[in-house]
Protein backbone atom coordinates (compact mmCIF):
# COMPACT_ATOMS: atom_id res chain seq x y z
CA UNK A 1 0.00 0.00 0.00
CA UNK A 2 1.32 3.37 -0.75
CA UNK A 3 -0.79 6.56 0.06
CA UNK A 4 -0.92 10.02 -1.46
CA UNK A 5 -3.62 11.28 0.55
CA UNK A 6 -4.47 15.08 0.77
CA UNK A 7 -7.28 17.74 0.98
CA UNK A 8 -6.89 18.78 -2.09
CA UNK A 9 -9.90 18.34 -4.58
CA UNK A 10 -9.51 15.02 -6.93
CA UNK A 11 -9.49 15.93 -10.69
CA UNK A 12 -12.48 14.92 -12.17
CA UNK A 13 -11.81 13.36 -14.90
CA UNK A 14 -10.52 10.22 -12.30
CA UNK A 15 -12.83 7.30 -12.79
CA UNK A 16 -12.32 3.61 -10.46
CA UNK A 17 -13.37 0.47 -12.96
CA UNK A 18 -13.33 -3.28 -11.29
CA UNK A 19 -12.60 -6.61 -13.21
CA UNK A 20 -13.09 -9.76 -12.56
CA UNK A 21 -9.67 -10.52 -15.06
CA UNK A 22 -7.78 -7.91 -17.04
CA UNK A 23 -6.52 -8.09 -20.82
CA UNK A 24 -3.08 -8.82 -21.37
CA UNK A 25 -2.98 -5.10 -22.20
CA UNK A 26 -3.97 -4.23 -19.12
CA UNK A 27 -2.18 -6.84 -17.01
CA UNK A 28 0.97 -5.27 -18.51
CA UNK A 29 -0.29 -1.65 -17.93
CA UNK A 30 -0.42 -2.34 -14.48
CA UNK A 31 2.71 -4.13 -13.97
CA UNK A 32 4.45 -1.14 -15.30
CA UNK A 33 2.90 0.85 -12.81
CA UNK A 34 4.00 -1.52 -9.95
CA UNK A 35 7.43 -1.64 -11.53
CA UNK A 36 7.91 1.91 -11.36
CA UNK A 37 6.70 2.48 -8.12
CA UNK A 38 9.16 0.41 -6.90
CA UNK A 39 11.87 1.92 -8.17
CA UNK A 40 10.82 5.24 -6.34
CA UNK A 41 9.75 3.15 -2.80
CA UNK A 42 12.61 0.74 -3.24
CA UNK A 43 9.60 -1.92 -2.25
CA UNK A 44 7.11 -3.80 -4.07
CA UNK A 45 3.37 -2.49 -3.55
CA UNK A 46 2.14 -5.45 -4.47
CA UNK A 47 3.55 -9.13 -3.50
CA UNK A 48 4.62 -12.07 -5.53
CA UNK A 49 0.96 -13.47 -5.29
CA UNK A 50 -0.76 -10.56 -6.36
CA UNK A 51 1.13 -9.73 -9.60
CA UNK A 52 1.19 -13.84 -10.33
CA UNK A 53 -2.72 -13.00 -10.39
CA UNK A 54 -2.30 -9.67 -13.00
CA UNK A 55 -1.20 -11.08 -16.11
CA UNK A 56 -1.32 -15.09 -16.32
CA UNK A 57 1.15 -16.99 -18.22
CA UNK A 58 0.39 -17.94 -21.50
CA UNK A 59 0.57 -21.93 -21.24
CA UNK A 60 -2.29 -21.76 -19.19
CA UNK A 61 -5.98 -21.88 -20.42
CA UNK A 62 -9.27 -21.43 -19.02
CA UNK A 63 -11.18 -24.23 -17.71
CA UNK A 64 -15.15 -24.96 -16.78
CA UNK A 65 -16.23 -22.14 -18.92
CA UNK A 66 -13.56 -19.52 -16.72
CA UNK A 67 -11.76 -16.77 -18.80
CA UNK A 68 -7.98 -17.42 -18.80
CA UNK A 69 -6.41 -15.19 -16.07
CA UNK A 70 -10.19 -14.85 -13.80
CA UNK A 71 -9.62 -16.57 -10.32
CA UNK A 72 -12.60 -16.64 -7.96
CA UNK A 73 -12.69 -14.56 -5.04
CA UNK A 74 -10.15 -12.08 -6.99
CA UNK A 75 -10.82 -8.04 -8.20
CA UNK A 76 -9.17 -5.65 -10.03
CA UNK A 77 -9.62 -2.17 -9.51
CA UNK A 78 -8.22 0.38 -11.54
CA UNK A 79 -7.72 4.34 -11.18
CA UNK A 80 -7.51 5.99 -14.59
CA UNK A 81 -7.09 9.81 -14.81
CA UNK A 82 -8.35 10.14 -18.59
CA UNK A 83 -6.52 7.16 -20.72
CA UNK A 84 -3.70 6.66 -17.55
CA UNK A 85 -3.54 4.54 -15.60
CA UNK A 86 -2.67 5.99 -12.27
CA UNK A 87 -3.48 3.61 -9.60
CA UNK A 88 -4.29 -0.17 -9.05
CA UNK A 89 -5.82 -1.84 -6.51
CA UNK A 90 -6.38 -5.61 -5.77
CA UNK A 91 -9.06 -7.45 -3.67
CA UNK A 92 -9.19 -11.51 -2.54
CA UNK A 93 -12.09 -12.39 -0.87
CA UNK A 94 -11.35 -16.25 -0.54
CA UNK A 95 -10.96 -16.59 2.75
CA UNK A 96 -14.20 -18.40 4.47
CA UNK A 97 -13.41 -16.50 8.05
CA UNK A 98 -10.85 -13.37 7.64
CA UNK A 99 -11.93 -10.38 5.78
CA UNK A 100 -10.87 -10.00 2.66
CA UNK A 101 -7.27 -8.90 1.89
CA UNK A 102 -6.17 -5.99 -0.21
CA UNK A 103 -3.03 -4.33 -1.81
CA UNK A 104 -2.88 -0.96 -3.70
CA UNK A 105 -0.04 1.95 -5.44
CA UNK A 106 -0.43 4.74 -7.14
CA UNK A 107 1.70 5.75 -9.76
CA UNK A 108 4.37 7.83 -8.14
CA UNK A 109 4.16 11.52 -10.90
CA UNK A 110 -0.20 11.15 -9.53
CA UNK A 111 0.62 11.12 -5.96
CA UNK A 112 -0.57 13.94 -3.85
CA UNK A 113 -4.26 14.58 -5.24
CA UNK A 114 -6.16 11.74 -3.01
CA UNK A 115 -5.98 8.67 -5.65
CA UNK A 116 -4.68 6.40 -2.16
CA UNK A 117 -7.90 7.34 -0.61
CA UNK A 118 -9.79 6.82 -3.51
CA UNK A 119 -8.50 3.38 -3.91
CA UNK A 120 -9.15 2.44 -0.37
CA UNK A 121 -12.55 3.89 -0.37
CA UNK A 122 -13.31 1.83 -3.11
CA UNK A 123 -11.95 -0.87 -1.17
CA UNK A 124 -13.95 -0.52 1.40
CA UNK A 125 -17.10 -0.12 0.14
CA UNK A 126 -16.22 -3.64 -2.40
CA UNK A 127 -15.76 -5.64 0.89
CA UNK A 128 -18.39 -4.38 3.12
CA UNK A 129 -16.25 -2.31 5.24
CA UNK A 130 -14.50 -5.46 6.36
CA UNK A 131 -10.80 -5.14 4.79
CA UNK A 132 -7.37 -6.43 5.50
CA UNK A 133 -4.76 -4.02 3.31
CA UNK A 134 -1.21 -4.75 3.20
CA UNK A 135 1.66 -1.75 3.82
CA UNK A 136 4.57 -3.46 1.98
CA UNK A 137 7.53 -1.48 4.34
CA UNK A 138 5.50 0.18 6.65
CA UNK A 139 6.43 3.59 4.89
CA UNK A 140 4.66 6.24 7.09
CA UNK A 141 2.81 7.07 3.83
CA UNK A 142 0.77 3.87 4.03
CA UNK A 143 0.61 4.21 7.64
CA UNK A 144 -1.33 7.54 7.26
CA UNK A 145 -3.45 6.46 4.58
CA UNK A 146 -4.21 3.34 6.89
CA UNK A 147 -5.32 5.75 9.36
CA UNK A 148 -7.36 8.37 7.26
CA UNK A 149 -9.35 4.92 6.06
CA UNK A 150 -10.50 4.16 9.82
CA UNK A 151 -7.79 0.72 9.62
CA UNK A 152 -6.03 -0.33 12.59
CA UNK A 153 -2.60 -2.03 12.42
CA UNK A 154 -2.73 -6.24 13.67
CA UNK A 155 0.11 -8.52 11.51
CA UNK A 156 3.74 -7.70 11.21
CA UNK A 157 5.47 -9.35 9.03
CA UNK A 158 9.45 -8.88 9.12
CA UNK A 159 12.04 -9.22 6.03
CA UNK A 160 14.99 -11.21 7.84
CA UNK A 161 18.34 -11.03 5.91
CA UNK A 162 22.17 -12.61 6.52
CA UNK A 163 25.49 -12.60 4.87
CA UNK A 164 26.11 -15.94 2.69
CA UNK A 165 29.64 -14.51 2.64
CA UNK A 166 30.86 -15.64 5.96
CA UNK A 167 28.41 -18.91 5.83
CA UNK A 168 29.93 -21.21 8.11
CA UNK A 169 26.96 -23.72 9.68
CA UNK A 170 27.31 -27.10 10.57
CA UNK A 171 26.90 -30.01 8.30
CA UNK A 172 22.98 -30.43 8.87
CA UNK A 173 21.35 -33.79 11.10
CA UNK A 174 18.83 -35.20 9.76
CA UNK A 175 16.96 -37.78 11.85
CA UNK A 176 17.52 -41.70 10.99
CA UNK A 177 15.25 -42.24 8.05
CA UNK A 178 15.09 -39.10 6.63
CA UNK A 179 16.26 -38.59 3.31
CA UNK A 180 17.00 -35.02 1.32
CA UNK A 181 16.49 -34.66 -1.94
CA UNK A 182 15.66 -31.87 -4.45
CA UNK A 183 11.45 -31.65 -6.29
CA UNK A 184 10.72 -33.31 -9.66
CA UNK A 185 8.05 -31.36 -11.76
CA UNK A 186 4.50 -32.90 -12.23
CA UNK A 187 5.68 -36.01 -10.07
CA UNK A 188 5.81 -34.22 -6.63
CA UNK A 189 2.95 -31.83 -7.39
CA UNK A 190 -0.04 -33.45 -5.26
CA UNK A 191 2.33 -34.22 -1.87
CA UNK A 192 3.90 -31.56 -2.45
CA UNK A 193 0.99 -29.26 -2.01
CA UNK A 194 -0.69 -31.96 0.84
CA UNK A 195 2.56 -31.17 3.24
CA UNK A 196 1.96 -27.28 2.36
CA UNK A 197 -1.31 -27.41 3.52
CA UNK A 198 -0.85 -29.08 6.54
CA UNK A 199 2.26 -27.34 7.57
CA UNK A 200 0.55 -23.94 6.47
CA UNK A 201 -3.04 -24.87 7.71
CA UNK A 202 -2.44 -21.70 10.04
CA UNK A 203 -1.40 -19.05 7.68
CA UNK A 204 -3.91 -17.93 5.57
CA UNK A 205 -1.92 -17.30 2.56
CA UNK A 206 0.78 -20.08 2.16
CA UNK A 207 -1.86 -22.82 2.93
CA UNK A 208 -4.45 -22.27 0.68
CA UNK A 209 -1.74 -22.75 -2.28
CA UNK A 210 -3.71 -24.29 -5.39
CA UNK A 211 -2.21 -26.27 -8.14
CA UNK A 212 -2.63 -23.32 -10.27
CA UNK A 213 -0.87 -21.36 -7.64
CA UNK A 214 2.21 -23.91 -7.59
CA UNK A 215 1.79 -24.23 -11.83
CA UNK A 216 2.38 -19.90 -11.81
CA UNK A 217 5.72 -20.15 -9.66
CA UNK A 218 6.74 -22.97 -11.94
CA UNK A 219 6.06 -21.07 -14.98
CA UNK A 220 8.42 -18.35 -13.61
CA UNK A 221 11.63 -17.41 -14.98
CA UNK A 222 13.69 -18.23 -11.09
CA UNK A 223 12.12 -21.58 -10.70
CA UNK A 224 14.64 -23.65 -9.85
CA UNK A 225 14.21 -26.92 -8.71
CA UNK A 226 17.64 -27.65 -7.90
CA UNK A 227 16.81 -25.50 -5.29
CA UNK A 228 13.75 -27.38 -4.14
CA UNK A 229 14.27 -29.49 -1.50
CA UNK A 230 12.43 -32.41 -0.12
CA UNK A 231 12.64 -34.65 3.02
CA UNK A 232 11.66 -38.09 2.71
CA UNK A 233 10.87 -40.59 5.18
CA UNK A 234 9.75 -43.76 4.11
CA UNK A 235 8.70 -43.06 0.64
CA UNK A 236 6.76 -39.89 2.41
CA UNK A 237 7.07 -36.49 2.09
CA UNK A 238 7.66 -34.90 5.61
CA UNK A 239 9.23 -31.71 5.19
CA UNK A 240 10.41 -29.39 2.38
CA UNK A 241 12.69 -26.31 1.88
CA UNK A 242 12.44 -24.26 -1.29
CA UNK A 243 15.10 -21.76 -2.27
CA UNK A 244 14.70 -18.55 -4.46
CA UNK A 245 17.18 -16.37 -6.30
CA UNK A 246 16.44 -13.23 -7.18
CA UNK A 247 19.26 -12.36 -9.52
CA UNK A 248 19.24 -9.05 -10.64
CA UNK A 249 19.32 -7.96 -6.80
CA UNK A 250 21.86 -10.65 -5.95
CA UNK A 251 19.51 -12.05 -3.40
CA UNK A 252 18.70 -16.24 -2.07
CA UNK A 253 15.26 -16.33 -0.78
CA UNK A 254 14.41 -18.82 1.94
CA UNK A 255 11.14 -19.31 -0.01
CA UNK A 256 9.16 -21.17 2.39
CA UNK A 257 10.32 -24.01 4.99
CA UNK A 258 7.96 -26.15 5.66
CA UNK A 259 7.52 -29.66 8.04
CA UNK A 260 4.86 -31.97 9.04
CA UNK A 261 3.26 -31.12 11.55
CA UNK A 262 3.65 -34.56 13.53
CA UNK A 263 7.36 -34.17 12.75
CA UNK A 264 7.54 -31.05 13.64
CA UNK A 265 10.01 -29.96 17.07
CA UNK A 266 12.65 -32.65 16.02
CA UNK A 267 14.87 -30.04 14.04
CA UNK A 268 13.87 -31.35 10.96
CA UNK A 269 13.38 -27.32 10.16
CA UNK A 270 16.56 -26.17 11.32
CA UNK A 271 18.21 -28.88 9.11
CA UNK A 272 16.51 -28.17 5.90
CA UNK A 273 16.83 -24.48 6.32
CA UNK A 274 20.89 -25.00 6.65
CA UNK A 275 20.86 -27.22 3.44
CA UNK A 276 18.86 -24.69 1.43
CA UNK A 277 21.19 -22.07 2.76
CA UNK A 278 24.22 -23.70 1.88
CA UNK A 279 22.96 -24.14 -1.60
CA UNK A 280 22.33 -20.65 -2.24
CA UNK A 281 26.04 -19.62 -1.29
CA UNK A 282 27.37 -22.23 -3.61
CA UNK A 283 25.35 -19.72 -6.08
CA UNK A 284 27.90 -17.12 -5.49
CA UNK A 285 25.02 -15.22 -3.83
CA UNK A 286 26.11 -12.84 -0.83
CA UNK A 287 23.13 -12.30 1.14
CA UNK A 288 19.92 -14.92 1.76
CA UNK A 289 16.51 -13.32 3.19
CA UNK A 290 13.43 -14.92 4.36
CA UNK A 291 10.13 -13.40 5.53
CA UNK A 292 8.62 -14.42 8.96
CA UNK A 293 5.52 -13.28 11.11
CA UNK A 294 6.56 -11.09 14.07
CA UNK A 295 4.54 -13.19 16.31
CA UNK A 296 6.06 -16.37 15.31
CA UNK A 297 8.50 -16.33 17.98
CA UNK A 298 9.68 -19.93 17.63
CA UNK A 299 10.13 -19.23 13.76
CA UNK A 300 11.93 -15.93 14.53
CA UNK A 301 14.08 -17.57 17.47
CA UNK A 302 15.69 -20.36 14.89
CA UNK A 303 16.19 -17.91 12.35
CA UNK A 304 18.03 -15.39 14.51
CA UNK A 305 20.10 -18.18 16.14
CA UNK A 306 21.02 -18.94 12.06
CA UNK A 307 22.74 -15.45 11.65
CA UNK A 308 19.63 -13.22 10.50
CA UNK A 309 18.69 -9.97 11.31
CA UNK A 310 15.64 -7.93 10.76
CA UNK A 311 16.32 -5.75 7.60
CA UNK A 312 12.43 -4.26 7.24
CA UNK A 313 8.58 -4.59 7.82
CA UNK A 314 5.58 -4.82 6.33
CA UNK A 315 2.28 -4.30 8.08
CA UNK A 316 -1.22 -5.25 7.79
CA UNK A 317 -4.05 -3.39 8.78
CA UNK A 318 -7.70 -4.14 8.78
CA UNK A 319 -11.61 -2.19 9.58
CA UNK A 320 -13.06 -2.19 12.77
CA UNK A 321 -15.56 -3.97 11.18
Amino acid sequence: MTSDDTARPAPASRSIETYSALTPDQGEAVLALIAEAARTDGQQAVSEQGRLRILPHSRLRSTGGTPMGERDGVSHLLLTLGDALVGYAQLEDTDPVEAPAAELVVHPSHRGHGHGRALGAALLAASGKRLRVWAHGGHAAARHLAQVLGLTMFRELRQLRRSLTDLALPEPVLAEGVSVRTFVPGADDSAWLAVNAAAFAHHPEQGSLTQRDLDDRKAEAWFDPEGFFLAERGGELVGFHWTKVHAEEGLGEVYVVGVLPGVQGGGLGKALTTVGLRHLASRGLPTAMLYVDADNKAAVSVYERLGFTTYETDLMYRSES
